[in-house]
């Protein structure tokens, strides 16, 4: 299991890594596939806050808490990210996955200023990210895990790039694409 801890706006503790490690590591019952893990602790007035993201085989799980004690927060997030993987094993034993080819995909992100000169677009980060093909159902369970407003994904019936979004009244929406 890969873990990294950042701690914004408190002094760095030993003790607070090696608390997170512990309960980090009790996923691993759960999962059987390798966790990486990102841990954000912070300080803004008298909230502790605990952010957690974790990734195991294309799926990402992410959950945030608070609490006016970073050990409680600690236990928060944990117990919200441990219930978010029994819910995903739960759907995941009902379901029977479907076939397809895997992919990578790269996305860039662009200074903004570049656009407004006359040379080429400067890429400020790249990304990349493994896509294993998935149900529409299936990219509503990762869409719920990771509490992002949007998933692109590779629709394994149709063998197309599909996005999924959420609405704002809390259901869900399908960009389809059309054959040229």
């Amino acid at each position: 299991m890969q873990l990294a801890v950042t701690f914004r706006h408190m002094e760095p503790s030993e003790a607070l890594k090696t608390y997170v490690h512990d309960r980090t590591g009790k996923l691993t019952k759960y999962i059987d596939k390798p966790l990486e893990s990102q841990v954000t602790l912070s300080v803004e007035k008298f909230r502790q806050i605990a952010d957690v993201v974790i990734n195991t085989n294309g799926i990402r799980i992410a959950g945030q808490e608070s609490h006016e004690d970073m050990y409680a927060a600690i236990d928060l997030v944990m117990d919200k990210i441990e219930r978010q993987v029994k819910k995903y094993r739960e759907k995941i034993r009902k379901h029977k996955p479907t076939p397809g080819k895997e992919l990578t995909w790269r996305r860039d992100i662009y200074h903004q200023e570049s656009f407004d000169e006359d040379r080429e677009p400067i890429v400020v980060k790249t990304e990349s990210y493994f896509v294993k093909p998935m149900s529409v159902d299936e990219a509503a369970m990762q869409m719920d895990l990771s509490q992002q407003d949007f998933l692109v994904f590779n629709n394994a019936s149709t063998q197309s790039i599909n996005v999924l979004y959420r609405r704002k009244d809390g259901n869900y929406g399908l960009i389809v694409p059309q054959g040229a």
